[in-house]
């Protein structure tokens, strides 16, 4: 998006972007192509539209228009919820037939510790809000916080196609205001946001100056295998 390149919802040359060229991408195209794998190996996936919950001074409504992420239902002995395209969330995926609070078992440790010494656990849950759901995860102090709602209506990746195209365009999207990208790894994640270096390990962040673009660029080739 930084570029100024396209991303279109078309299976091939999504799939040339991720996979043959290793460039990652955001929901539409990673959960899109992830439900294409998924189905390619026999399971019943289903295409979900979610809001992300907005920070509290957005000025706005608590959450973004529908279709403003895209997440996937799977049917397996039951449904579960799955999500490769959030960003920092969890690694395995969550059963969506149940509002008890789960634990992501996908990292070595958390990527975040609560005050030192403390016990920590990467929890979720999935509460009811009218017909809709949403995923919550508990933060270091406690308290559970929304991630996104989302409802349970089957959509066409086709329905995406707007919101993807907004994301891409509008001063609005925070595609558009930041440039980002992130990787988790085992122990953590590692980041570069426009001059800045985050690395999480271990429940330890890090975050070091960029002085300029070629340290950037460097930055994401070294840490996340993007080349720019």
């Amino acid at each position: 998006i930084a570029l100024g390149r396209p991303i279109a919802l078309d299976e091939g040359a999504i799939y040339a972007k991720i996979v043959g060229r290793r460039r990652g991408g955001f929901c539409y195209e990673l959960n899109g192509l992830f439900a294409a794998l998924l189905r390619a190996l026999g399971f019943r996936v289903t295409l979900l539209a979610a809001a992300v919950r907005r920070g509290a001074d957005s000025g706005g409504p608590p959450f973004g228009p529908e279709f403003d992420h895209l997440a996937l239902r799977v049917d397996l002995d039951g449904p579960w919820l799955a999500d490769v395209g959030f960003g920092d969330a969890f690694l395995h995926p969550l059963r969506l037939d149940t509002a008890a609070e789960q634990i992501d078992a996908g990292r070595e440790v958390p990527i975040l510790r609560a005050l030192p010494g403390d016990p920590w656990r990467d929890s979720y849950r999935i509460a009811a809000d009218d017909q809709a759901r949403i995923l919550q995860r508990r933060d270091a102090a406690g308290e559970w916080r929304d991630c996104y709602r989302f409802y349970l209506t089957p959509r066409r990746w086709d329905e995406f196609a707007a919101m993807c195209h907004y994301h891409q365009t509008s001063p609005e999207s925070g595609f558009t205001r930041a440039r980002t990208c992130s990787l988790a790894t085992p122990r953590g994640r590692v980041t570069v946001s426009e001059l800045r270096l985050i690395t999480t390990t271990d429940g330890v962040r890090e975050e070091v100056a960029l002085a300029d673009e070629a340290a950037r660029a460097a930055a994401l080739r070294e840490h996340l295998g993007v080349v720019v």
